[in-house]
């Protein structure tokens, strides 16, 4: 730092304490020549210790620092990194054990949060398109930094190294909040969606607590920051679930035109799997008795990442269930009305190989391919069948809507019609796959037309019962009460003619 950024000129104000929904905190708040500065506790006394250092280096007649508001002692032990390369030190992290989904949606946070950190003249500054695809492409992505940079990426990123901010910059709410204001946008500048902006915010916070686990910064400044409380998750919309007859209806107007496809609906409708758990599921994980009830015994799922984000160089590639352990299971009910469609499946179509259920068949240009069957069936494929069952099954206003509107929708319908028939939420939560909170905040939605049904009860709960006589109750004129007498009277004492009446 230049002798410039160092001042003698500061003041100290009271610990602010605040109770919130998550608990007590205790914000130390000071100013450095005019500039607020402030750190968030999750203790009284830590908060405490760390003012009694400031006003300790103050008394000796310590420089305090205008950029992050510490004392020359406190700033020049921390360690200076710069947040590009602090973001790819975790980015690299968190990779060995990140889906391939998940290191893009990482990566594309983490561009969006490093471009309000560079700072330079515009005159050497690469384009913003160009520094984002150095990013996303190179500096984010565990697979491409395998191999040397193209030209114009190394030039990006060579720039980018000497230009961007100190992590400890974030320190600043001015520095963090245009960061803040960065990911809630999409890059057209309209505002992001909800679960985009959590998505991103989410990134944001483990990369900063991951700086406070390295020593990079004191504690987490988002603690810090107060900022509009948003509402919750509205869940899933329930205008995009179905009703039985609605989902049935879709079902046959798939086996009509994409007969090969119907059972992967019907297990992601009547058993409530992902589509990533249905590409993956194998004839031996099918237990299809002749009549009545069958299971499903989930081991995996089948994800489709990109060739650019697997390990492998794969476009696919098999992973174990959401957020489970590679050797865990799950068990759900197969409906009679699925082990009916399964077996039918199994009976009529050739399986892939190690007998998966739902394979490519044809190729390019609708070329057949040739037996066994090697690769799961493309969701290129499943979303077309999809909407072309939908403009057969449903009417125009429906088909216009958004019901049904993607095949992850009958998993919606499936839950929520659990829910509606009684079954007891942890259940219906060990069967989903995800907690009982995520049930109750996302799935738990009515039915399509369940609303006139719940109508029609209320009506009749508020009709009672009808005025009239009332069965084995006398209807003649019961008799006069005779009048109260006055408390502690006693009963068998005559009253004078005094107290008579006329």
């Amino acid at each position: 730092m230049s002798d410039g950024e160092w001042t003698g000129d500061v003041r100290f104000r009271g610990i602010r304490r605040y109770k919130g929904a998550r608990g007590i905190t205790y914000t130390v708040r000071w100013t450095v020549r005019g500039k607020d500065i402030q750190q968030t506790f999750a203790s009284a006394k830590l908060a405490e210790g760390f003012r009694s250092s400031l006003v300790v280096a103050a008394r000796q007649g310590e420089k305090f620092s205008r950029r992050n508001g510490l004392p020359q002692s406190m700033s020049t032990a921390s360690v200076t990194i710069n947040w590009l390369e602090h973001a790819i030190e975790f980015i690299a992290m968190k990779w060995p054990d990140a889906a391939p989904k998940y290191r893009k949606s990482l990566a594309g946070s983490l561009t969006l949060i490093t471009m309000p950190m560079l700072q330079g003249a515009p005159t050497t500054r690469p384009s913003d398109s160009d520094l984002r695809e150095a990013l996303y492409g190179w500096a984010f992505n565990g697979v491409a930094q395998r191999r040397p940079p193209p030209d114009e990426v190394a030039k990006a990123v060579e720039w980018m190294q000497g230009h961007s901010r100190p992590v400890e910059d974030l320190s600043d709410p001015d520095v963090l909040r245009s960061v803040l204001d960065a990911i809630s946008r999409n890059l057209d500048g309209t505002r992001a969606a909800k679960s985009t902006m959590a998505r991103r915010h989410s990134a944001l916070h483990n990369c900063l607590d991951y700086a406070v686990e390295r020593g990079r910064l004191r504690t987490n400044p988002l603690t810090g920051i107060r900022r509009k409380r948003q509402p919750p998750p509205a869940g899933v919309d329930r205008r995009r679930v179905v009703n039985p007859t609605q989902a049935r209806a879709l079902l046959a107007a798939v086996e009509a035109d994409s007969p090969e496809l119907e059972a992967f609906f019907a297990v992601l409708y009547y058993a409530g799997l992902r589509p990533a758990e249905a590409l993956n599921l194998r004839r031996r994980d099918c237990t299809l008795p002749e009549q009545g009830w069958g299971q499903l015994l989930l081991s995996g799922s089948y994800q489709r990442g990109g060739a650019s984000w697997t390990d492998s160089g794969s476009v696919h590639e098999e992973r174990q269930l959401k957020h489970r352990d590679r050797a865990d299971t799950r068990e759900v009910p197969a409906h009679p009305e699925l082990v009916a469609i399964l077996r039918r499946h199994m009976a009529t179509f050739q399986l892939g190989q190690n007998g998966r259920l739902f394979v490519a068949r044809t190729g390019r240009a609708g070329r057949p391919l040739p037996s066994p069957f090697q690769q799961p069936v493309s969701m290129n494929t499943v979303y077309r069948a999809w909407a072309r069952a939908r403009r057969s099954a449903l009417t125009s206003e429906e088909f216009e809507s958004l019901l049904a509107g993607r095949p992850y929708d009958l998993r919606h319908a499936c839950l929520s019609t659990w829910l509606n028939a009684g079954v007891p939420a942890v259940q219906v939560a060990a069967w989903a796959g995800h907690s009982v909170a995520v049930l109750l905040n996302v799935y738990a939605k009515c039915l399509d037309g369940a609303e006139e049904t719940a109508r029609r009860r209320i009506e009749t709960a508020m009709t009672g019962p009808q005025p009239g006589p009332q069965p084995g109750l006398s209807t003649k004129t019961s008799p006069a009460i005779p009048p109260r007498q006055p408390k502690n009277a006693d009963p068998g004492r005559k009253r004078p003619d005094s107290e008579k009446g006329p």
